[in-house]
């Protein structure tokens, strides 16, 4: 009997393998279940960050899963008559265990510290700007296309109007709705209104929890166009589910035809609501 449940060990990783390798292919009835499709260029190293600890853990579970089976197999009470051997333990295993996790650990946190840093720290410039006070001259950071709020349940959005400032009176809205350009550096601006939520473009990689109270920023460089999710990573409510939106990236002058036709929508809208209360 005990062979028989190596042999279901043995399993594990040949079925754990076979559904990855299944679904990496993209085939029936696992097509669709690997990671989408990647538009924003930059983060290309996230998805070769991923595939390298994927290969590395799969590597690590294959040898541990054979290893398992192997002592199953060869220690197996109904067929193994030696006597029970015992040890007080290898202190240099010990050691080489210790070691090759903790240098292993510290090569990805420091392969993946550019991927971090084009994540979260070097956030697109518009060319030099002048520091007033030091008498220098910097990249100016380049200002967000829109001020994304969370609050349950939705994604509300706001872009700057004609005058291209954020916060004033003629910033155009939208619920769920973002459109940007293609093949230019997105900044966008994210807040929440009420709890932690969690900001996710699965195809542009990007996924930043929005706080209460704190003033974020991210940014990606959308190159193809089409219509993609916009999703809460975060648990957020009884309706965390619906909180979804719909990212439509295009060419820039069909971006700037539906900003100005948004724009004149909600002109309309609020000269409509002028007249009614006169």
């Amino acid at each position: 009997m005990g062979r028989i449940w190596s042999i279901l060990f043995l399993l594990v990783p040949i079925l754990g393998v076979a559904f990855f390798v299944w679904a990496i292919a993209d085939i029936w009835p696992l097509n669709n279940h690997w990671l989408p499709e990647n538009i924003n260029e930059p983060s290309r190293v996230i998805d070769g960050l991923f595939m390298f600890i994927l290969y590395l853990t799969g590597t690590v579970f294959i040898g541990t899963s054979l290893l398992l089976f192997w002592f199953l197999w060869k220690y197996d009470a109904d067929r193994n008559a030696e006597p029970v051997k015992y040890m007080h333990g290898s202190h240099t295993l010990e050691v080489v265990w210790s070691i090759l996790p903790a240098a292993t650990l510290l090569f990805i946190a420091i392969y993946q510290m550019n991927a971090w840093a084009n994540a979260r720290m070097r956030r697109p410039t518009i060319g030099p700007g002048v520091d007033l006070i030091a008498g220098t001259a910097d990249d100016e950071l380049k200002p967000p296309l829109a001020l994304v709020t969370g609050r349950q349940f939705e994604w509300r959005i706001r872009y700057a109007g004609k005058d291209r400032l954020l916060g004033t009176n003629d910033d155009v809205f939208t619920v769920n709705d973002l459109h940007v350009p293609v093949n230019e550096e997105i900044v966008l601006q994210i807040e929440s209104e009420d709890v932690l939520h969690s900001f996710f473009l699965p195809n542009a990689r990007v996924k930043q929890d929005v706080v209460p109270g704190m003033r974020q920023f991210i940014w990606f460089l959308p190159g193809k166009t089409g219509r993609y999710d916009i999703v809460c990573a975060e648990l957020c409510g009884w309706g965390h589910y619906k909180m979804k939106g719909r990212l439509t990236v295009e060419s820039a002058d069909d971006f700037n035809s539906w900003l100005a036709a948004e724009h004149a929508k909600q002109e309309q809208s609020s000269f409509s609501a002028s007249e009614g209360e006169e």
